[in-house]
């Protein structure tokens, strides 16, 4: 029987299929059996905040929504000034949500707790953005559905002012932009900023999956065509 995880990658994009015996079964192999999951990594965590951001001088957090949280966290996961990403879910009303469970309503987001002395809010907006598809109404790349919107979730005044301000400022870029790079978008920004509500971490197993299982990781983002198309939009940024 594949494990949850080889679910989730034949789910989301369908060509995987279509890999030769030899290379399929190789990756069979790699993955662990649904037997090896234990409780703890299945076990729903609690929220890990409230709507109400607390930012100190050195502390703050912020909550973006762009698809795959996978990829979103391996993103900010990197950067100076950021001490943890954490998986979930967020914008929803119904509690206690669950990937393998009912989390309708809510977005696949992660909550980003950076240092404010050194990576600003702006900055982290900026990278936000140019790893989303902000044209995409049903979804990001080949994950499609509601779960997988993006979103801005300002937590304040001060955030939601920033990020209108970002968003504003990427939709004039892109009005400015060459008649090429226009041509890659059909639609304009539906990216939304959106009120901070609370945030649930998703179950154990899905935390740090880029780190946790690097080749599976890599293989998803890559049949997902998430790069091809942020190269299409952002170009090298």
């Amino acid at each position: 029987m594949p494990s949850t995880s080889f679910n989730r990658l034949a789910n989301r994009y369908p060509s995987i299929l279509l890999l030769t015996l030899p290379a399929l079964i190789t990756l069979l192999v790699s993955f662990p059996s649904a037997g090896q999951t234990t409780a703890a990594e299945v076990k729903p965590l609690a929220p890990a905040s409230s709507p109400t951001v607390v930012t100190t001088a050195t502390s703050a957090k912020a909550t973006f929504a762009g698809g795959c949280f996978w990829c979103m966290e391996a993103v900010y996961q990197k950067l100076e000034g950021v001490s943890d990403v954490v998986s979930g879910f967020t914008g929803g009303t119904s509690t206690n949500p669950t990937y393998e469970g009912d989390h309708s309503g809510h977005y696949e987001a992660i909550e980003v707790t950076y240092n404010p002395s050194v990576i600003s809010y702006t900055q982290l907006l900026e990278i936000f953005w140019v790893n989303v598809d902000p044209f995409d109404a049903g979804g990001q790349f080949c994950d499609r559905g509601p779960s997988y919107l993006s979103a801005i979730f300002a937590a304040n005044k001060e955030q939601k002012n920033a990020a209108e301000q970002s968003r504003a400022g990427i939709t004039q870029s892109f009005a400015n932009s060459s008649q090429s790079r226009a041509a890659a978008t059909t639609a304009k920004i539906v990216t939304p900023v959106l009120a901070a509500s609370a945030f649930y971490p998703v179950e154990e197993y899905h935390q740090d999956y880029f780190l946790k299982k690097p080749l599976r990781y890599k293989f998803y983002r890559s049949r997902c065509g998430r790069d091809a198309r942020l190269r299409e939009l952002w170009g090298e940024r």
